[in-house]
């Protein structure tokens, strides 16, 4: 004789094995760098497996440089609940709008991002992700003050009669002098030649 099974029963054992599979199908992904062949992984590698990393991309090559094809590699397949997990912050960037970029592609992406040493940075928490957020808005405050200083330091330095810009090629009387030449009929490469410019230099002036 076949019991028959209670609704809220079957529903919540149905949530337990949606709940068992979603986390089973979730990948944890390590990322590990160092910026020179003298360097050693080890240590971030046996961190990142402690972590309960299924495959972890390594490779030696400054932070600074674009071109990392271990990092390509794993934002590839880097998909829709998986995890990316660094050791450090400054593994993964060099710089808090390297950073910011990188995230936002993992945000994108669907995945969750977390430093094992920097706790602070976890997407996969509500605290992690608001923390990440203040620290958007501080390097948005930051790069605002930077342009307001430059324009400011620009009209301070107009105010002085300063001449801002490329250094002319050449001077007031040279451009006169130059002009006078070519309408004079001279060739043109000679007088570009006499002033050490090109031929268009002397074409365009007027």
């Amino acid at each position: 004789m076949h019991k028959t099974l209670d609704p809220y029963f079957a529903g919540l054992m149905l949530c337990i094995i949606y709940v068992r599979n979603a986390v089973r199908y979730m990948s944890h992904y390590g990322y590990a760098r160092v910026s020179t062949d003298g360097e050693s992984l080890t240590a971030q590698l046996a961190e990142l497996k402690a972590a309960q990393c299924e495959k972890i991309f390594q490779e030696k090559i400054s932070g600074a440089r674009s071109d990392r094809k271990q990092l390509a590699r794993l934002m590839s397949v880097l998909s829709k609940g998986d995890v990316l997990i660094v050791t450090r912050l400054d593994r993964l960037a060099r710089s808090t709008r390297d950073l910011l970029n990188l995230l936002g592609t993992i945000a994108e992406k669907g995945a969750g991002f977390k430093s094992l040493r920097d706790t602070w940075a976890d997407t996969t928490t509500a605290h992690g992700r608001l923390m990440l957020t203040v620290l958007g808005g501080l390097a948005e405050f930051e790069r605002e003050l930077i342009r307001k200083r430059t324009g400011e330091g620009r009209e301070r330095a107009k105010a002085r009669g300063v001449v801002l810009g490329r250094k002319p090629k050449l001077t007031g009387h040279q451009r006169r002098e130059a002009i006078a030449r070519r309408e004079a009929g001279e060739v043109l490469t000679d007088i570009a030649r006499s002033y050490n410019v090109s031929h268009s230099t002397i074409s365009r002036l007027s």
